[in-house]
């Protein structure tokens, strides 16, 4: 089987970066290619979960390569056919939003565009606060929008964050697998 690549893309959705690490981890020991992405709040902002500093070398260590971290950098993804997939984990509700109107402003939503336009897949990972609030309207945008499936979701924390959903990362390479075949896993709620 041929070997595919993945770009792997990262948004400020800092408490969830060490499973998405572990993600990238196993699609990595799996022996996936990853080009990695990282917002500009990923890559530079340091918080009570870690320095940012810490993340990129950790990022670039298991991928073997820089991480994009520019929108210059990320325009030629698409064109050049430097992926077979798109994956954006964690995906911010931030994020949701400019992807569901077509704001391309960061390296993420850049590298989402550059996919998109060539007809490749896009696979997001949602956490965020506000998902069955302010960003609903976004993801339902988005679950229609040809190329864009999502890591099924659930909610985090139902009683203190009745809003937010945070999707279970552990179901990123069967879903990135289904996207490959123009399929979305079921059910994307659970």
């Amino acid at each position: 089987m041929e070997q595919k690549t993945f770009g792997f893309a990262m948004c400020g959705s800092f408490c969830t970066f060490r499973q998405a690490i572990d993600e990238l981890r196993h699609l990595c020991g799996e022996g996936y290619r990853i080009l990695p992405v990282m917002s500009y709040n990923a890559f530079q902002t340091d918080t009570r979960f870690g320095r940012a500093e810490d993340f990129v070398w950790e990022v670039e260590d298991l991928c073997g390569r820089k991480v994009i971290k520019s929108i210059v950098e990320a325009e030629p993804i698409g064109p050049k056919r430097m992926v077979d997939l798109m994956i954006v984990m964690p995906c911010t509700g931030n994020t949701l939003a400019k992807l569901a109107n077509g704001i391309t402003d960061t390296p993420v939503t850049m590298a989402v565009k550059s996919t998109l336009r060539i007809g490749l897949p896009v696979v997001l990972a949602p956490a965020t606060n506000d998902a069955l609030a302010a960003s609903a309207a976004n993801i339902g945008r988005l679950m229609n929008t040809k190329n864009v499936y999502f890591v099924p979701m659930r909610q985090d924390n139902p009683e203190k964050k009745p809003f937010s959903l945070v999707a279970d990362f552990s179901l990123l390479l069967p879903t990135a697998l289904a996207a490959l075949q123009g399929k979305q896993i079921e059910p994307v709620l659970r």
